[in-house]
């Protein structure tokens, strides 16, 4: 995968970050994959865990220092990235890949096998992509209020959340950079669903804000106002993970888009 120069190796010397122009809490660099210590950090987390206001104080200067922020749960049912078995050497670039042509392979994929009753009110031709929306607040602001609505560690998915930062291109990219293996019985090259992010990230204005072991949690500045925009992007969301419908919701597609609109974030659970 394609990334920029990686700026945590300076945190081994500087673990302040001084140097990068950043004021920095004790905290972890993640080198560790499914094959072992990576040639250098994938990711840094803060030991202490996330408070209200932590997103807003150092996500803006470590974006100038090529370090994107995203909340990942250090005591999950895996025991934190540490354990997650990441697998950068298994992505390949989002940007080779068009959002478009990974839905519609996806969408095609679940037409054989449940694309029924699940998938109304659409049949089972891929229904196109959805409309861009009008955004109702700034992406990055849209961002550190979720973040920080997630801070409390009361939900279910996510109980020790703890900001990490990871150096992408873009926030879409976060997964692939550290190659993320959440989505792996479904698609095992992260980099696929993260062009599909990208796309979101213009259309929704998106924001990856938090990652568990298989659990993505995106904030939307453009979420839907009606039910007919809402049906549309969950056909999206439908593509890009079943699981959410067929496993961890409403039965059905239009069911599950009514819980879609006007909603600031949006989550994504793979079996």
């Amino acid at each position: 995968m394609a990334t920029l120069p990686n700026p945590l190796p300076k945190l081994t010397t500087d673990p302040s970050g001084r140097s990068l122009g950043l004021q920095l809490p004790p905290g972890r660099l993640i080198d560790a994959t499914d094959e072992g210590p990576w040639h250098e950090p994938l990711l840094w987390h803060a030991e202490k865990a996330a408070a209200p206001g932590t997103w807003k104080a150092l996500g803006a200067p470590s974006a100038r220092a090529g370090l994107l922020p995203v909340l990942v749960d250090v005591h999950d049912q895996q025991g934190g990235p540490v354990n997650w078995g990441l697998a950068p050497d298994e992505v390949s670039y989002p940007g080779d890949h068009d959002a478009e042509d990974v839905l519609v392979e996806y969408w095609e994929d679940c037409a054989e096998d449940e694309l029924t009753e699940e998938a109304e009110p659409f049949g089972t031709e891929w229904p196109g992509l959805a409309p861009a929306l009008s955004p109702t607040a700034d992406p990055d602001t849209r961002a550190a209020q979720v973040a920080d609505s997630l801070a409390d560690g009361t939900r279910a998915w996510l109980k020790d959340p703890h900001l990490a930062l990871v150096p992408a291109r873009r926030s879409a990219d976060i997964p692939a950079a550290i190659g993320w293996s959440g989505p792996l019985n479904y698609e095992d090259d992260v980099a696929r669903l993260c062009s599909v992010l990208r796309s979101w990230e213009d259309r929704f204005g998106i924001r990856v804000v938090a990652l568990t072991f298989d659990t993505l949690t995106v904030s939307v500045a453009a979420p839907p106002a009606t039910l007919a925009e809402a049906e549309a992007v969950a056909a999206e969301h439908f593509a890009f993970c079943p699981d959410n419908i067929t496993q961890n919701g409403p039965d059905t597609l239009r069911a599950y888009a009514k819980g879609l609109i006007g909603e600031p974030a949006w989550s994504f659970w793979w079996d």
